[in-house]
């Protein structure tokens, strides 16, 4: 019998569930839209309820539609979107609606921080920057603007872990994700109550779960699970990991070779390292899925989202026009943008729907329309400046490495022959992308598959599991024509930024 491991991926707006053999070879999938709820300007919440259903209902629709018996199944392991937080309660459900990565409701929380030096001492424990969407600072907002739910709280988890959690009853936190959250002290691997107590949350060490590692054992399926879900009883659940830290496993950047990018809902952009980058240049250090190694990462929350939202909010005749053609909306769309060179518009786009690279409070934006500006324009536009926003990360990733052999390409923009251009001639470097659908379920099959025994470590399971597709090489002209164009999107960016922080006119 063929053995097959599940990979589980809550994002900022969908759960995945895929199922692959041990060669990587996927063999059934499923997916549910997961509803936001926008309470306030900055919140964004989801009810937990809801969301657990959404995976009960992916993970049959998944195990139905591979044809495979679900006793083949011998392991499953989950991701999600880093940062957030989920709590559950001492009565056994959420003791509030679950808050997503793109929240920002914490953000004068952090400057207090960043001004009093709160920060910067907690950096020399935490090696990274504190964000507005970190649990750390969600915590402080809790409790200052919620009273009683912190005492009610059980749990303090990440979104994976606590799906990891209604799986199979126990509770536990994966290193990889907590280690991006200001609660852990990097530089030994362990909660630190002093940590706590500096950014004003002490006594919550209790409702911190136990460390584990990305493919170690943490539970079984229980019965209750496995009747909402299919699964078998019993079946082993890995520890799993941190979405940015599953990616770059599906795509192989699992040494000091290349570089990962992951154009999702946030901009994603990291390497592998055996020490941090401690000099304050980089925003966030995050201990790695393999042992030894720390992730070097520059993010915010300027990527494909913003595409989404684009595509959701104004293109609703191509949207009719695709499905007269039996395409998807992102296909047509691209087809559009293709028409349009890169020296064919000057319009700038700000990808910051949901706050800029620095500054949470910061809006999208077109500047530079006119009269004749046509649709394909601003998808060639948002195309582009969301590559734009990737760059300014990766202009000082790349400053504190020697250049990466390549880009390795994951989230949305690899599935586009042209958004992956656009990515090499703007970065001036080569791009690859992965033969894989969904790279956040990938690498969580590969950790299923290691805790289960069937390959050593993530590495050997690489060699495996992981198949590379397409490769682009970037173009000098393009190049030479995006170098003048990325100073624009900055200096418009720039020019703007008084108003975010409502100092303009």
């Amino acid at each position: 019998m063929t053995d097959y491991f599940m990979g589980i991926d809550n994002g900022g707006t969908t759960t995945k569930v895929c199922i692959f053999d041990g060669n990587g070879r996927q063999v059934g999938s499923a997916s549910r839209s997961l509803p936001l709820s926008l309470p306030f300007s900055g919140h964004t919440e989801r009810d937990m309820e809801v969301l657990w259903r959404a995976n009960c209902e992916a993970i049959r629709e998944a195990i139905a539609g591979s044809g495979i018996a679900p006793g083949s199944l011998r392991g499953l392991a989950s991701t999600g979107h880093g940062k957030g937080l989920y709590l559950w309660g001492r009565n056994g459900k959420p003791a509030r609606p679950g808050i997503v990565s793109t929240d920002s409701r914490a953000t004068a929380i952090v400057e207090a921080w960043k001004r009093d030096g709160t920060a910067q001492k907690a950096f020399e424990k935490t090696c990274q920057s504190v964000l507005a969407c970190q649990p750390v600072a969600l915590l402080r907002w809790i409790k200052e603007n919620e009273p009683g739910v912190l005492e009610a709280t059980q749990w303090i988890f990440e979104v994976k872990d606590y799906i990891r959690f209604r799986l199979t009853g126990e509770a536990f936190a994966e290193t990889t994700d907590y280690s991006g959250s200001s609660l852990m002290n990097l530089r030994e691997g362990r909660f630190d109550e002093e940590l706590l107590e500096l950014f004003g949350i002490g006594g919550l060490a209790d409702r911190l779960p136990p460390l584990r590692g990305s493919t170690e054992a943490c539970g079984n399926v229980t019965r209750e699970a496995a009747e909402a879900t299919g699964l078998p009883v019993g079946l082993p659940v890995a520890g799993g990991m941190f979405d940015i830290d599953a990616c770059a496993a599906a795509v192989d950047v699992l040494d000091e070779t290349n570089v990962c990018v992951i154009a999702g809902t946030w901009s994603i952009n990291e390497y592998v390292s055996p020490k941090p980058v401690l000099d304050g240049s980089i925003m966030m250090n995050s201990i790695f899925c393999v042992p030894g190694y720390f992730l070097v990462e520059e993010c915010s929350p300027t990527s494909a989202g913003n595409n989404e939202w684009f595509t959701s909010l104004f293109l609703g005749e191509e949207r009719r026009a695709a499905e007269a053609e039996g395409v998807s909306i992102y296909e047509y769309a691209g087809r559009l943008a293709s028409a349009v060179p890169a020296d064919g518009q000057g319009i700038v786009f700000l990808p910051y729907i949901f706050g800029s690279q620095y500054d949470p409070r910061a809006r999208a934006c077109f500047v530079g329309m006119e009269p004749s500006t046509t649709r394909a324009e601003l998808i060639r536009a948002v195309y582009e400046g969301i590559a734009f926003g990737h760059m300014v990360h990766l202009e000082k990733l790349l400053a504190s490495r020697k250049t990466p052999k390549a880009i390795r390409l994951a989230g949305g923009a690899a599935k586009s022959p042209l958004w992956s251009q656009i990515f090499a001639d703007v970065i001036g470097l080569p791009v690859e992308t992965v033969e894989a659908d969904e790279l956040g379920t990938l690498g969580c099959a590969m950790a299923a598959a290691v805790a289960a025994g069937f390959h050593p470590d993530l590495r050997t399971a690489a060699t495996s599991m992981v198949r590379i597709g397409r490769r682009h090489e970037p173009d000098a002209a393009t190049s030479t024509i995006y170098a003048k164009k990325l100073a624009r999107h900055r200096a418009v960016s720039e020019a703007l930024s008084g108003l975010w922080k409502g100092e303009g006119s």
